[in-house]
Order: structure tokens, then C-alpha cells, then sequence
């Protein structure tokens, strides 16, 4: 699942970008002695055990479980229930006189045997389940429940719901399922737990002019009287419960036959060619994953559905019926932009990875969530760099490991294998450490042990637990097994603690040579009280500009690593290979920012990268960043220019009500403009994907810093769009709106809220209304408060669109305070996971230690262990944004004077 994201730059979500951990040859040339010494002090590893049912951690008793699944629904798209017919085929494993399973929000009327014998019924709302009560003890042996029941049909894009949406100035209405984490009790009882595997048979009675889809193809379709028709389908493989989908509403469908399974795409009527693209996408990457994981893809059809607006996730792999919002499928030339393109390509990409790594191989409990998505967002990486190496993602996706450790510096991260309690906990571990960690570690192990090895692994592991389940420790096994070499005494520093590795480097020459003492640590941000910890860390090391760096895996012992010559500096996380943090010496570090034109972008990004880090951990001076910044001249490439952008951003936003505000603009904006010059703000010919992509940022930017030239520009080109929206292309959109909704007075603000009432697909919607949430006038804050009162922004949406205002308003307190006293409303919108998310969220905005105590002060911030977990990060990111402040204000303000006099 992709919770949410968009690769134009747009601001609805929070970043969770690709990322990449890129180790070239370094990790295959380490020694065998130097492995062996290194491993006498490694972490131990956890008990962690190959899968077994009957030991999987989860809520429900093992004693029963299900292997088939007959379900008959019926929907009344009116009165927005349903009712239910199950029939449930389970194996008792001891005698027993009850059956416990999960239902959430379900009326339960009737329960009984085949033969005859009724249960009474008990529910439990708070543990979302239902037990039925025998008047005999059921021996051993296997039976079958029948089970009537109904339910309501949500506005909330959880479980079953209806989402409505207009098309051709028509208003309609369709079905949605959303089921992960633990959503599936919302439409039938049973066993919710990922370890449940069973096979499902669905049959459902809907409106005669509706389209229905679910894992498998129609078996069956016949009337149903007047209007309605009742639709089975074929019976799936064994899964989880929560991969079953059910979409049904007025659907058109494209489709394009590969490797022997029949793909579509599947939109609302009048869109299907927009999903051409990713169809073509989808139709590359099945053959290129059936030759990778040695499996072949086993349903004889995949449909990728196009829903509109109305979705949590950013998409959901459903085996077999993979669920997208709209935007994250569709392309339309005429609107789409360049981001939108990679964008697609990226989800499909990892939605495909899913129907193997999660569908057909499934974690065993929530605790081993990062096999399924640290595993999808890694292969997606690779897939798109293997069909589109034009766009550079390995190298950009560096955002990715900042984002991952910028989270795993703190005192609220947790390990890639967690704990998880509960269904709140459950939810709230699709966070950057499941999926970005989780994808960089994979990476490290991929190249540790060679590319082919690795692949061997997978292969063995997909064969050997297809259908079933899996822990890490199965991963493991099948690693060590293709490759020989101790996987599991390495994976368990990075999987099984917190944290980041952080490799201090003192520099020395003597003798003609220059020598590097490698020491290890933890890197930690506002943390002073973290446990220390050590990792076995595979480092690769050489001279600043040169291609064949040495390899060294460092344990908690120093190590020396030597090299002829003096006068080049040393570079440690060569080619931005690793995952860890690196601190040098003071004349090292002088001397890298002296040679910083002579490295490769991927070592220029790390530097940047690493010395960022070490201002936020009070490690440097900031200064120390700022005048890494005087070597940008005459840089091009984008992902150096989404390091320094990022940077520049945070601190403005610390410098909000601040003297040297002005100043430190003014800088910024004279180290962006000639970037900007250069690459102008109209398309050229020779542009690649990542000058298009440059341009809007530097605008964006520009933009925020109040550059008069491009406020100017944008406004210009702005009204224009007003009166034609074909005099703006669709990469410039995001940027130029941007741009002047920060400045918006409020004919601006009005005239994009108006653009954004009529848009015709999700993309533009929320590109306009993306664009007035970021105005800073405190009277269109109002404004935009007011907005989430309504219906404007869909349920599934509208809690990002609130979030990202914090954001991007330079008022995150105000947002915080207009919000917090309407925020009911928007509150019984939502399903749980956003509820627990959303006043995190805003308050993570701020700076100011207020907000803090009030967000933990909430009733709201209580409500859950996962809600807790949400609210203790946003509030630990506040503490350390608010000393960070006390620290980075005077350090600019002297630097600033500095650069005055010179």
C-alpha cells in the first residue's frame, strides 16, 4: 500500500518518496577475515522464528481457522447498508464450545452449523470482534458456519463504502472496498489477521448498469429482478483477508493481454484512455517481475482501478484488483505533469511488486509490515530505473534516505521489526521507517551480496512460501542459503534496534599516505539519553573524485583504512551508498568543500546531506552548511538541488518572525536565481525530466522566498491561465500556482478556489486547492479552515489538505487554532488511522513548544496506542524544531553579517 504521495511536488501528503541505498561492488569485496572479526561483535539477533501459525503473534485464538470463504452480499446504494450471507469453512483444532472472530460495526442475526445447531452471539465493539456460543462442545474436525448479518456502507473510505463523484455533469455513485490494515471485519465477519489465509468465493446483487470487479474474473452473471443483477466470481487462491477487493459502479475498462494474464485499467465512464499509460506500464512490468521472482504471476487477470478522489491510500494491491486514487493512475497529456508521469509509473510499479511480496507471500503479523512494503518500495525503485534510466531515480531518491533518517535520528523511531499491539498500532507502522529503511536496508543486503545472489534468494523464498506466510527470519534463511555468507548476524543491527549508524572519520598523512580512522557511533537528533547501540556497517571509503573505493564492515572497533598520497580529501559513504551518517574532521571537511566540484553528484548530495544532519544534531554550526552553499556555482544537477532546497526551506520556516528573516532570503534567493536563469521558465527541446522537474522547484521556491521577478512572473502567467488555461503547461501548474496562492489576495485566492470547484479530475483539484491552502493572509486561512466543513474535498482527502496548509500558510498556529475548534466535522469524516494522524500533522508543523503541550494535553491525542505514537512524534518534532531555533537563529544572523563585510 502507498498511504500517499505525488512525485509533481505537490504538497497533499506528507513525503514518502522513493528511496535508494546504492552500494556499487563495495560490499562483495570484503574479506573473510575481516567479516569474521567484525561478527564477533555483532548485535545478537532477536527470536525471531521461521512462520508458524500456531506461535504468529496476533488476537484471535489459533484453536479454529478458515480455509474457504462463500460470501453473498447485497448493497443498497439508497438507504447505504448492506446484508450478508457467509458460509465459512473452518477447521477446529481443539474441542470447543465457541468460535471467536473479528467483526467491526457489523449486526449479527444468525449463526449455525450445517447441520442444523444455532450459536447465540456476543460482540465485543472495542476488540472488533464476535463470538459465537455453541449449546455442545464441537470436537475436533472441520465444519462449516453459516452467518447472516448486515452492516452500513460508509462515507468513510474504510471497509465498505460508497464514494460519490460527478462525470459529464452527472452525479454518481459507486463502491469501494478498503481493507488494510484491518478493515475487512467492516464487511464480513472472520478471521482478520494476516496468518488466516483462506480461499474467497463472492457473489453480490447491484444495480444492472453497474460494472462489478473483484481478485478474480466474473464466473457468472444472471438478473436479479428489476434493475439489479447478481454477479459471482471465480474463487481465489488462499490470501489474506485483507487483499479482497470489491469495486462496482458505471466503469469503463481498457485491457492489453501480457505474459498470459489479461491487465486493464478501470475508470468511471469517459476516462479509460487516461489510464493508457499506466496500462502500458503495467504490461512492461509483469513479464520483467514473473523472470525476477522466478514465480509466475498465478491470476489469469490484474485490473488496476482508477477511483476517484474518494481513497485514503495513495493505492492498495488487492491481488489481482489493485485499487489507485485516480491521480496516481491516470494520465492525461493535457493536464498531467512530468512528476504525475513518474509518478504513476513509481505506484504501479510497486502495487505489481506487492502481488508477490505481501499477496502471495504475506507477512505473518503487522510486526514484519516492512516485507511487504520496504520490499515494494525497493522493487519499484529498480523496475523504474530498468525501464526509464532517463529519469535518474536511484540517484534522486537520495530524498528518500534523508527522509527515513530524519525520522530514525529521533527519540520516537522504532525498529523495522516493531512490536505491534493492536489495530491502531498496525496502522500507524506504514510510516518512513517500514517503507524507506525498509527499502534501503534491502538494497544494502542486494549489493552486499551481488545483484544475481540476491535474486537466487527471492526466488527461493517466493517458492518455498507461496500461498503462505513469512517472517524475516524465513528472508534471511534464503538469503544465507543462495549466497553462504552470514545474512541474519549482519541484518539484525538494522532491523531489529533503532537508529543510524553514524562512522566518524579523523584524517591523517604520514609517510606519503594519507590514513582514515574509522570510529563508529549512533547518530541521534534531540536525543540525548539514546541507548548506544552497534550495527555492522558496511562502509565504502576512498579519496573525494576517484572511482575505486575500499570496502570496510565496521564493528564497535576503530579501523584504519590507508591511502597512497597526501592532499585529497576522504569521502566516506562513497557513491551515497549507505545507510548511515558521516562525520569528519574539521580539515577534512574544509578540504571536501574545497574539492566539492571534483566529485560525483551522488557524493556531492551525501556531503550536503551529512553536513545538514550534523547541524540539526548540533554536531556543526549551520554556518558550516550555509557556506557548503557557496560551492553550488554552476551546479545542475536535480537531486543536489533538492538537498539545498529542502534545506534553504526549513530554515525559513525557523526564521518566521524573525530579524534576519529578509536577509536570509535575499541570500537564498541569489544563490537560486542564476540556477533558474539558466534553465528558464520556458520548456526547451533538449530538456530532460530532471531540468523540467528543476524548474518548477526553483520556482516554487523562489516563489516562497518572495522573490519579486517570479512573483511578478507567476502572476503574469497566472492571469493568463485564468483566461485560458492552455497558455500554461502542466509541468509549470503545480509551480505557478503555488506561487501566487502563498501571496494570494483575495481575488487570487477566489479565483483559484473557483478553478478548483470545477475541476474535472482529481490531479487539477488538487493542484488548485493545494495552491489557496497555502495562502499566508490570516483572513484566507479562515477561509480555508472553512473549507474542510464542506463537502469540497473528499474524506479522503481532506486531512492532508488540512495538513499541508499548516504547512505552507507560514501560519501553522493559526491553522492549529481555527482547525482544533471545528475540527468535529472533519473528525466523523475520517476513518481511524487519518483521525489518529491528522492533528499531528498540523501541529507538526509549528515551531513552537506550545502547540506541543496542547496536542498532548487532547483527548484526541489518547484515544489509541497508535494515536499516542502519532502524537509523541509530532511533539518531539516540535521540542527539536523549537531548540534547533534557538540555535540556528544567531548562528545565520552572524553568518549573514559575515558575507555583509566581505
Amino acid at each position: 500500500m502507498i498511504r500517499a504521495y505525488n512525485a509533481s511536488g505537490a504538497i497533499f501528503a506528507p513525503p514518502m518518496r522513493r528511496m535508494i541505498l546504492r552500494f556499487g561492488n563495495s560490499g562483495s569485496g570484503l574479506t573473510a577475515a575481516v567479516l569474521a572479526a567484525s561478527l564477533l561483535s555483532a548485535p545478537q539477533a532477536q527470536a525471531e522464528k521461521p512462520f508458524d501459525f500456531m506461535t504468529t503473534p496476533g488476537k484471535l485464538p489459533k484453536t479454529v481457522a478458515p480455509s474457504a470463504y462463500r460470501l453473498d452480499l447485497k448493497p443498497d446504494l439508497d438507504k447505504l447498508t448492506f446484508t450478508g450471507k457467509e458460509e465459512v469453512d473452518i477447521a477446529v483444532a481443539k474441542p470447543t464450545d465457541s468460535v471467536t472472530l473479528n467483526q467491526n460495526g457489523l449486526t449479527i442475526k444468525e449463526v449455525a452449523l450445517k447441520d442444523g445447531t444455532k450459536a447465540t452471539v456476543t460482540t465485543d465493539e472495542k476488540a472488533q470482534t464476535a463470538t459465537f456460543h455453541f449449546p455442545h462442545v464441537l470436537p475436533a474436525g472441520t465444519y462449516t458456519l453459516s452467518i447472516v448479518y448486515s452492516g452500513p456502507i460508509t462515507a468513510q473510505p474504510a471497509g465498505l463504502y460508497y464514494n460519490d463523484y460527478d462525470v459529464a455533469g452527472a452525479h454518481k455513485r459507486m463502491l469501494v472496498t478498503q481493507f488494510e490494515a484491518t478493515d475487512a471485519r467492516r464487511m464480513f465477519p472472520g478471521w482478520d489477521e494476516p496468518a488466516f489465509k483462506a480461499t474467497y468465493s463472492l457473489t453480490v446483487t447491484l444495480p444492472a448498469t453497474f460494472r462489478a470487479i473483484s481478485n478474480t474474473p466474473v464466473a457468472h452473471e444472471e438478473p436479479a429482478g428489476t434493475g439489479e443483477k447478481t454477479v459471482t466470481f471465480g474463487t481465489t487462491p488462499k490470501m489474506s483477508s485483507y487483499l479482497v477487493v470489491l469495486v462496482a459502479g458505471e466503469l469503463d475498462r481498457i485491457n492489453q493481454a501480457a505474459a498470459d494474464a489479461d491487465i486493464g485499467v478501470d475508470t468511471v465512464a469517459g476516462k479509460a484512455e487516461q489510464g493508457r499509460y499506466g496500462l502500458d506500464a503495467a504490461t512492461k512490468i509483469l513479464p520483467y517481475y514473473n523472470e525476477y521472482f522466478g514465480v509466475k504471476y498465478p491470476l489469469p487477470k490484474l485490473d488496476l482501478i482508477a477511483i476517484p478522489g474518494n481513497f485514503a491510500a495513495g493505492a492498495m494491491e488487492n491481488w489481482g484488483g489493485i485499487t489507485y486514487i485516480d491521480n496516481d493512475l491516470l494520465f492525461d497529456p493535457k493536464t498531467s505533469s512530468e512528476g504525475t508521469k513518474q509518478s504513476i509509473f513509481l505506484v504501479v510499479a510497486h502495487e505489481m511488486a506487492h502481488q508477490w511480496s505481501g499477496d502471495l507471500v504475506t507477512m505473518a503479523w503487522w510486526d514484519n509490515i516492512w516485507l511487504n512494503e520496504g520490499f515494494a518500495s525497493w522493487m519499484e525503485t529498480k523496475a523504474t530505473d530498468h525501464f526509464n534510466p532517463s529519469w535518474n531515480i536511484w540517484l534522486r531518491a537520495h530524498a528518500d534516505v534523508e527522509t527515513a533518517m530524519g525520522m530514525d535520528a529521533r527519540r520516537t523511531t522504532h525498529p523495522i521489526q516493531q512490536v505491534i499491539k493492536d489495530e491502531s498500532e498496525a496502522d500507524s507502522a506504514f510510516d518512513s521507517i517500514t517503507y524507506l529503511k525498509g527499502q534501503s536496508f534491502i538494497r544494502m543486503i542486494e549489493t552486499y551480496l551481488g545483484e544475481a545472489t540476491f535474486r537466487d534468494g527471492m526466488r527461493h523464498y517466493m517458492a518455498a512460501h507461496a500461498y503462505s506466510n513469512s517472517t524475516t527470519a524465513d528472508l534471511w534463511s534464503a538469503l544465507e542459503t543462495a549466497s553462504g555468507k552470514p545474512v541474519k548476524q549482519i541484518a539484525a543491527g538494522f532491523t531489529e534496534q533503532p537508529g543510524i549508524p553514524l562512522v566518524e572519520v579523523k584524517t591523517a598523512c604520514a609517510g606519503g599516505s594519507t590514513t582514515a580512522t574509522l570510529t563508529q557511533g549512533r547518530f541521534t537528533i534531540n536525543d540525548p539519553k539514546a541507548a548506544k547501540l552497534n550495527w555492522q556497517v558496511p562502509v565504502s571509503i576512498g579519496l573525494a573524485g576517484d572511482t575505486a573505493p575500499q570496502s570496510v564492515l565496521l564493528g564497535d572497533k576503530p579501523q584504519t583504512v590507508t591511502f597512497a598520497g597526501c592532499g585529497k580529501p576522504v569521502k566516506a559513504n562513497f557513491g551515497d551508498v549507505g545507510y548511515y551518517r558521516v562525520q569528519y574532521d574539521d580539515a577534512n571537511l574544509k578540504a571536501l568543500s574545497a574539492g566539492y566540484k571534483e566529485m560525483a553528484a551522488a557524493d556531492r548530495v551525501n556531503l550536503l546531506g551529512d553536513v545538514w544532519a550534523m547541524a540539526e544534531a548540533g554536531r556543526l554550526s549551520p554556518d558550516k552548511f550555509l557556506e557548503l552553499t557557496k560551492q553550488l556555482n554552476g551546479e545542475t544537477e536535480l537531486v543536489v538541488w533538492t538537498q539545498v532546497l529542502g534545506s534553504l526551506r526549513d530554515i525559513d520556516d525557523l526564521e518566521r518572525g524573525q530579524a534576519d528573516r529578509p536577509a536570509f532570503r535575499t541570500y537564498a534567493r541569489g544563490l537560486l536565481n542564476p540556477v533558474l536563469a539558466r534553465v528558464g521558465w520556458d520548456a526547451k527541446p533538449d530538456d530532460t525530466p530532471d531540468v523540467v522537474l528543476l524548474r518548477s522547484s526553483l520556482i516554487r521556491t523562489l516563489g516562497r522566498f518572495e522573490d519579486p521577478a517570479v512573483v511578478a512572473e507567476a502572476r503574469k502567467r497566472f492571469a493568463a491561465f485564468v483566461a485560458d488555461q492552455s497558455t500554461l503547461p502542466p509541468s509549470l501548474q503545480d509551480a505557478v500556482l503555488s506561487v501566487v496562492g502563498y501571496s494570494a489576495d483575495k481575488k487570487i485566492y477566489d479565483q483559484l478556489h473557483e478553478l478548483g470547484r470545477n475541476a474535472k479530475s482529481t490531479e487539477t483539484l488538487l493542484r488548485y486547492y493545494n495552491a489557496l491552502g497555502g495562502a499566508r493572509d490570516p483572513a484566507l486561512i479562515a477561509e480555508t479552515v472553512t473549507i474542510t466543513q464542506t463537502d469540497e474535498i473528499t474524506a479522503g482527502r481532506v486531512n492532508r489538505f488540512i495538513g499541508a496548509a499548516a504547512s505552507t500558510s507560514d501560519n501553522p498556529e493559526l491553522v492549529w487554532k481555527l482547525f482544533l475548534a471545528k475540527r468535529k466535522a472533519v473528525m466523523d469524516k475520517l476513518t481511524p488511522m487519518q483521525r489518529a494522524g491528522v492533528l499531528p500533522y498540523i501541529a507538526g508543523a509549528s515551531s513552537d513548544p506550545a502547540i506541543g503541550e496542547e496536542l498532548n494535553k487532547l483527548p484526541d491525542s489518547n484515544v489509541s496506542s497508535g494515536a499516542r505514537h502519532d502524537a509523541d512524534e509530532a511533539i518531539e518534532d516540535i521540542g527539536f524544531k523549537s531548540g534547533f531555533k534557538a540555535r540556528l537563529v544567531p548562528a545565520v544572523s552572524n553568518w549573514l553579517k559575515g558575507q555583509a563585510t566581505n
